[in-house]
This record gives C-alpha cells, structure tokens and sequence, in this order.
C-alpha cells in the first residue's frame, strides 16, 4: 500500500468521504453507526463539507491512496465563545489502512491545524474495550479524563467509553491551568 496523502476535505470529497463512512459502518463496530443507520447522502454530506470549509474553528482531514479515501478524522469546535477552543474529534480508518500510520497522521494533521484556528484542546471517546485506537491515542499524548460506564450498547451488551483529550501548546494560553484576562 502506498502512502496516503493527507488533506483537508471539500465538497468534491463527498462521494468518497460518504462511501468509506459507509464501508466503516460495516466493517467495524467501533464507529457509532451501525450499517444501514446513516440516512445522509451525497448531497448532505456536500453541504455540510461546504459548512465546515466556512467554519474557523472545523475540518475534516482525509487520507487517500490511489484515489481512494481510506480515512478520516474531523475536528469541530464548539459554537459559542466559551467553548470554540475545545474540538470534539472523529476518526476511522478502514481495516485494509490500519496500522500503517494513517489515524496517527490524520491526528498529527489536526494538531498541526488546530492552533491556527483557535483550537487549544482536542476531544474524543473510544470505547473501552477497542484496545488498538486506545493506544494509538495514548501514544499521541491524550489521556483518559472519564470514563462513561454502560452508555452504549453493542451486541446486545452494555459497553462503557472513555472520554480522552489532549491540551495543545497554543500561543496566549498555558499547557495546564487557566489564563485569566489581565493576568
């Protein structure tokens, strides 16, 4: 396989970025959805690229080999003034591209354009048993801040998720603690 190629998506993405959701619904039981479960199409999934690009504090980064996507990672800020330096993360990568370096460069991709766009602190949850992304996380420098017990269920069992984040180095703000204004 070679390399991927990392990029910000557009509008243009929406067949491909809609297709391996698809494919990811299938093939794995990590994501939220489960197959069949996803009523967006082409054209929904255009719009909202086309409001993420107009967004400052959003993106949605894909990996793509030989013109195909096979993987993405999103990143949303919050809405309001309190809470637009946090960005909830998204992440999957198709089972052919695991473990070849593809979720840990899309997360690096979001690390490089988070400060630039007002992003201090990246957000995710994983489930707790899916030991692979937890440690991908883990070497990526976010930690377990919580753990939701029982909040899904998968397989007709319950299932807990940890909720982990990681603090950026961003200009005008510590690593740890609050800035306050005027001090």
């Amino acid at each position: 396989m070679e390399v991927p190629r990392l990029r910000a998506a557009g509008p243009g993405d929406a067949s491909g970025l809609l297709a391996l959701k698809q494919e990811l619904d299938r093939e794995t039981s990590f994501m939220l959805l489960e197959p069949g479960e996803r009523r967006e199409n082409r054209g929904d999934v255009a719009a909202d690229l086309a409001r993420v690009a107009n967004q400052v504090n959003a993106v949605v980064m894909v990996a793509e080999t030989a013109g195909q996507l096979v993987g993405y990672a999103e990143a949303r800020g919050g809405r309001f003034r309190r809470s637009r330096i946090t960005a909830y993360v998204v992440i999957g990568v198709l089972a052919a591209a695991s473990g070849r370096g593809v979720g840990a460069g899309l997360l690096r991709e979001l690390e490089l354009w988070a400060p630039a766009h007002g992003i201090h602190r990246l957000e995710l949850t994983v489930m707790a048993h899916n030991q692979r992304a937890f440690e991908l996380y883990q070497r990526m420098g976010y930690t377990v801040e919580g753990r939701r017990r029982e909040c899904l269920i998968e397989d007709g069992r319950f299932t807990d998720e940890l909720y982990m984040a990681k603090l950026l180095n961003t200009e005008g703000h510590e690593e740890h603690g609050t800035r306050h204004p005027g001090g």
